[in-house]
Order: structure tokens, then sequence, then C-alpha cells
């Protein structure tokens, strides 16, 4: 399994928003620098999480980036399917017999994986983030 990086810098845009002060918004270019990306690429990044409605944008001198109310309940497969989609982690043949073991343990597994992220909160990242700086 390989996520893009689009979805890498997505999951720690997200968890630099969350160890910010909860009603900074945070410049594009200070998320970019931070990340070492170009500002135009995650630029569609960040529309894409806005789409989704897991951060807003302010435009302005005093604008940037936020966290939406709510965003306590994000999870990293939130994230993911907001960059990702709902396609299968797995890349794996479908048109083998329902009754094939091989499909079955790697459904299995990628079950697995999907609810461990879907219980992986960002405020839980965050919290431990905020542990190891004090």
């Amino acid at each position: 399994m390989k996520l893009t990086k689009a979805t890498n810098y997505a999951l720690h845009t997200m968890l630099f928003l969350a160890v910010n002060p909860p009603n900074e918004h945070i410049g594009v270019a200070k998320l970019a620098e931070r990340q070492e990306v170009s500002t135009t690429y995650l630029s569609k990044i960040l529309t894409m999480l806005v789409k989704s409605g897991m951060i807003e944008s302010v435009t302005g001198a005093n604008g940037g980036y936020k966290l939406k109310p709510g965003w306590e309940k994000l999870s990293l497969l939130d994230v993911i399917k907001a960059i990702e989609g709902l396609t299968p982690i797995f890349d794996y043949c479908l048109g083998h017999n329902p009754d094939c073991l091989i499909q079955k343990a790697i459904e299995s597994a990628e079950e697995k994986l999907l609810n461990e992220l879907n219980q992986t909160r960002i405020v839980d990242l965050a919290n431990k983030m905020n542990e190891k700086s004090m």
C-alpha cells in the first residue's frame, strides 16, 4: 500500500493546524515552508480539505487556513478519504471467485487497517506532539 504525496502533505497540514492556537489562521506560505513543498501544490491540497469541510480559508492580510469547529472528531482516515477518495487501498484481482482465500485475507487486512486509521484522531496526535514539546 502506498498513499500519495498529497495525502502525506494533507495529514501533516492537519496536524500542524491542530497544534496551533485555534483562532490563528496560518498562511499557505508558512504551511508550505514547513513541509518544503511549493505553495501552488499545497494550495490544491488545501482546496480539497476546504471542500471536504475540514478546514476553512480566510482571505486578506490576516488570512490563511484554520481547522473548522468539530475538527476534534477527525481521524486519519477522514483526511485520507478527502484526498484519495473511497477506492480500495489494496489493489487485488476482483475477478476471482468470491471464496478466494487470498482475496479474503487481503480484504480482512484492509478492514483492520481502515479501522486503525479511523480510530486514530488528529487531536490525539496533536496532544502527543504538544506533550513532547513541553
